[in-house]
């Protein structure tokens, strides 16, 4: 079986984190995020994975050159030379995803994070003998999204309606297709959405189903749901593979601490906080809701919440870092430093506090 990942691409919205590494390579939860896809791909019997990416392939190819031999799974790119939206990527890597077989093949955004049912997504699909299935996730807020109106009892898609000022349903899209080959028929080589012209055009022929996503769902292609999305993606470790979660008298709620990080006496770390490789936690340093990842070190008695420590920078001593602070990589905190939002760009030196959001250039 084969699968497309959307990868796209500058990851605006992640900076000043995607400034140094593509977005599918930024840590989620002590890992690229896009391994969490392919880890779940392989899981389903999928033997090759194709990226649909715009920028700096030869960065993502030569990262995941280790994981392709880990996982025993083929990793590919499909480079687009224009951004093709969301339908025309698949149109370029035709010749990658047609192999006479007939089987179907999966597409994933890049950007979600979720409990992957992929099986239960195949057998859905063999079930009702359509031509594409999308998965669909519950929303608080319909009319922000596309919602997507669909017969309950048979998931066959009836419309999709963008943004609707009425209730019309509370399902939107998750960005986890399974598709038959014959889609991509439907698809001009050309900029062109999936959501707005692919998939209404195959619903309107009664060949489009939809199955209601089982567990959390998130878009974490920006700091604040990316938050969210780790605080659900531990949540869900916690019913799953409990013994994953770091536990300890210093822990409180739900943690990842990776086996190479050193945590000091004295810490109180959680809930909802990922320590990455290499870390160096001081003693009487306080974490809570946020991200610290490879290679960082937090001095004695700093306060961290809400935030994102990017990779090898340094937080000094009873420095307070609160209210979706983004530090870059390789950003170095003074002691005593009070950051209250600041968004800092990679390689910088902090000496003087950051009393509302900001940017640091």
């Amino acid at each position: 079986m084969k699968a497309l990942i959307l990868v796209g691409g500058f990851g605006t919205r992640l900076r000043p984190l995607t400034l140094s590494f593509p977005k599918p390579l930024v840590d989620f939860a002590n890992k690229p995020m896009i391994l969490h896809q392919i880890e779940a791909l392989k899981a389903v019997g999928v033997d090759e994975v194709v990226l649909a990416i715009n920028y700096q392939p030869e960065v993502m190819l030569n990262f995941l050159k280790d994981f392709e031999t880990k996982l025993e799974i083929k990793i590919t790119c499909s480079q687009e030379t224009e951004p093709l939206g969301t339908a025309g990527p698949l149109a370029l890597a035709r010749d990658k995803l047609v192999d006479g077989s007939g089987e179907p093949f999966f597409v994933l955004n890049s950007d979600v994070i979720s409990e992957y049912p992929l099986k239960e997504m195949l057998e859905f699909h063999k079930t009702h003998g359509g031509e594409a299935s999308i998965m669909v996730t519950k929303v608080d807020e319909p009319s922000k999204y596309g919602v997507v109106v669909m017969e309950e009892s048979t998931g066959k898609v009836e419309k999709f309606v963008e943004k609707p000022k009425l209730y019309v349903g509370n399902k939107i899209n998750a960005g986890i297709y399974l598709l038959n080959p014959s889609v991509l028929d439907k698809i001009e080589l050309r900029p062109t959405s999936i959501e707005k012209e692919t998939f209404p055009k195959i619903a309107a022929a009664q060949g489009l189903y939809a199955m209601v996503l089982p567990g959390f769902w998130m878009d974490i292609g920006q700091p604040r749901d990316y938050i969210t999305g780790l605080r659900l993606y531990l949540d869900s470790l916690r019913k799953k593979s409990p013994a994953k979660l770091t536990s300890g008298p210093h822990i409180v709620g739900n943690v990842l601490v990776d086996e190479t990080a050193t945590i000091g006496e004295g810490c109180l770390i959680g809930p909802d906080v990922a320590i990455g490789p290499g870390c160096i936690v001081e003693s009487g340093v306080r974490l809570s809701r946020c991200t610290v990842m490879r290679g960082v070190r937090i001095k004695k008695h700093a306060c961290i919440s809400s935030s994102i420590i990017g990779w090898h920078s340094t937080v000094g001593q009873w420095a307070r870092i609160e209210n979706m602070t983004i530090l870059g990589e390789d950003v170095h905190v003074s002691d005593e430093i009070y950051s209250n939002g600041g968004v800092v760009l990679p390689h910088k030196e902090i000496k003087s506090n950051i009393l509302k959001p900001e940017i640091v250039m």
